[in-house]
This record gives C-alpha cells, structure tokens and sequence, in this order.
C-alpha cells in the first residue's frame, strides 16, 4: 500500500511538474523551421538608360537560430526590362528572364533589444536587416543592340549569363501568433537591392560598373515545426 500510495505522489507531482514547464514556455516558443513565399515588384539598374517594371516569384526555406535570427535558403524566378529603342540615344532596350539561388542571413531588431518595457522598441523588434550570396541565370528573350539616332553604334553581349550576386536586404516581418503565444504565421514586407558580380546580366557589356536590380516584396510563411524556446518573451 505504501509503495502505491509513493508512486501515485511521485506521478502526481511530476504531472505538475511538466504542467507548470509547459506553462512557463507560453509565449517563448517558437519554431525552427519555416517555408514561405513571395512576389516581388522588379525595378533593374544597369547598362540601359530607362527603367521598367518586372514581376518576381520567390519560395523560401528558413532555419531560425532564434527567434530573431534567420537563416534562409531561397529560389526566385522573374522577369527584367528596361531600355527604349526609340527614344534613348544608345539604342538600348532589352528584357530577360531570370531564376536564381540565394542563400541569406537575417538579424532582426529583436534580438539586439529590450522591447519589454517599450510599445515603440516593441513595434520595432521585427524590423531587420540582411545579406547573402547567391547565383543568378539570365536568358535573353527580347534585345535591341543597335542606336537608331547614333548609325552604326552597337553594344556587344551575351545573351545568356551565369553569375554570382548578393542580396542585400531590409524589411519587417509581422508576427501572428497562436493561441500558445508562438508565432506560426508571418507576414513580410522588404526591399532588396540585387548587386551582380558582372556586367552581362541585360545582354550588354558596356561601361565601368555592374549590373543589379532592386525589388518590393511582400509574402507570407508558415512554421512547419522544430519547436523550441527562446530566452526571453516573444510576444508583448
């Protein structure tokens, strides 16, 4: 009687136990794992005078360290432009298809701060900064090489390119979070400038400086699991 009596304690104040540990994870959880995607509104920057809007598709693998620092794995495809023909003096005008591979570090405000005390400094823990290193594909589809207003002037290229860039990034990632305080859902909103290792990436190799191109994004993600703790709470 005794015996049973001890082991009916013992599972009892271990229950309690583990019911006050889950308890006291509320609102530090989070996962380690999350996947994603996003659209992207292209704006290029390189050897043609006019610029043009582009659209862009992006999906993202990422491994939290923390629940401020990220780590992301990521392919985008898209479209560049720009140029006119008809109206700039080079006679410049292309457009190109691209798909890229990027592998990007993020830090965000969360992680440097205490927002516990502060409604702004909380506002302001998922503002975040980031860079990486990654290979971009171009592939020509539409190119004007020649000057309408200069007879004779024409710009060399290729029509297809392999080269490295990097990714330099801002943005904020608002946390939605669930019933537990952990936040599953993420909406992120940031600007990216695309600095290429090369001058070929619109088909035209010409002048001193490379090629790159910045984009508006705006996507969602979802945790997929790994949860864990963070040191301090999350959600304020």
């Amino acid at each position: 009687m005794t015996k049973f009596i001890l082991r009916i304690t013992l599972l009892t104040l271990l229950t309690c136990f583990t019911a006050l540990a889950s308890k006291a994870q509320v609102g530090y959880d989070y996962s380690q794992y999350d996947v994603g995607a996003s659209v992207g509104f292209n704006s290029y920057y390189g050897d043609v005078v006019t610029s043009q809007s582009s659209n862009s598709f992006n999906l993202n693998f990422d491994y939290n360290q923390s629940a401020f620092i990220n780590y992301i794995l990521e392919i985008q495809v898209g479209k560049v432009m720009g140029g006119d023909s008809t109206k700039d003096l080079l006679g410049r005008q292309f457009s190109a298809d691209y798909t890229s591979y990027a592998f990007r570090i993020q830090l965000q405000a969360g992680e440097l701060i205490d927002y516990s005390q502060s409604k702004v400094l909380n506002a302001f823990k998922n503002l975040y900064v980031g860079g990486g290193i990654g290979i971009i594909y171009s592939n020509i589809k539409e190119i004007n090489r020649y000057s309408l207003q200069l007879p004779g002037f024409y710009t060399p290229g290729e029509n297809k390119a392999n080269q490295l860039f990097f990714p330099a990034r801002i943005g904020y990632e608002l946390k939605i979070y669930n019933k537990y305080k952990r936040p599953d859902f993420k909406v992120d909103v940031g600007y990216q400038y695309n600095f290429i290792f090369g001058d070929n990436f619109d088909g035209f190799k010409a002048g001193a400086h490379n090629d790159a191109y910045g984009q508006f994004t705006i996507g969602v993600k979802f945790s997929i699991g790994g949860v864990t703790s963070y040191r301090k709470d999350i959600q304020y």
